[in-house]
């Protein structure tokens, strides 16, 4: 069977599957404001830039994948009115189900599909934008995830990829140090949870770098890839146009 990394542990690729989704089964509940407490509310504004760059017009249709509890496509819904259509997914359950019933309480009912970012089920070209935010790290299959995000996409349709990058060198220590110090002791303090975070600490040091990312988009069919640094590249904004 083959292998993949879970973190800095060397896994069967059908086992890390299982373990990501026990992850995100445990976090689900205090999903938001883990994401509050560990990036001190940055994670607010990483989202809204990457709206803003998305610069999404009435009508259009979205997909976005990895969704969770939803802030992303309630933003992109917001953006393309009552004309488009914002199409809400996730391979995990529980995230997606908390996702869901929030928009639901907003009074915005969006579709909200239950699939893998490796086998979407929708027809080429379908999309006009597809976005994945803090998901793409943990898919076993990178390059076939990005190859199917292109094939539902039309030509010239765009790929926006937010994702924990490599930080610049004068930052790395101290953001080891929090990383692996202080995040599990706020998840095992907030979420009861400490090893999950450990995980997700891990998980952003074996993600591909900015340079090696838009290599890979390239590589996967988009023609032309922009990497927009974000907090001293703790955070990349990749943007990819579909060929």
């Amino acid at each position: 069977m083959s292998q993949t990394h879970f973190g800095f542990e060397t896994v069967d690729e059908q086992e890390k599957a299982q373990r990501v989704r026990g992850v995100f089964d445990s976090v689900a509940s205090r999903y938001d404001i883990m994401n509050d407490l560990m990036s001190m509310g940055l994670h607010r504004v990483w989202k809204s830039y990457t709206v803003a760059v998305a610069n999404l017009k009435p009508g259009e249709r979205v997909l976005d994948i990895a969704g969770g509890t939803g802030d992303m496509a309630r933003a992109f819904a917001r953006k393309v009115g009552a004309t488009g259509m914002v199409v809400h997914t996730d391979i995990n359950e529980a995230m997606l189900r908390t996702g869901r019933d929030r928009l639901l309480n907003e009074g915005l009912v969006l579709p909200t599909n239950l699939c893998d970012a490796e086998a979407l089920p929708y027809r080429d070209g379908c999309f006009d934008m597809v976005c994945v935010a803090f998901g793409l790290r943990n898919m076993t299959h990178k390059e076939g995830a990005l190859k199917e995000m292109r094939r539902v996409l039309r030509p010239g349709g765009r790929l926006l990829v937010l994702e924990f990058s490599q930080v610049a060198e004068p930052l790395r220590k101290p953001y080891d140090w929090y990383s692996f110090k202080v995040l599990p002791k706020i998840g095992q303090w907030i979420a009861g949870d400490a090893q999950s975070y450990r995980y997700l600490a891990e998980s952003i040091r074996m993600h591909p770098p900015q340079a090696e990312l838009k290599a890979m988009m390239k590589g996967c069919g988009f023609g032309h890839v922009d990497v927009h640094n974000l907090t001293g590249g703790m955070v990349a904004l990749h943007v990819g146009l579909a060929c």
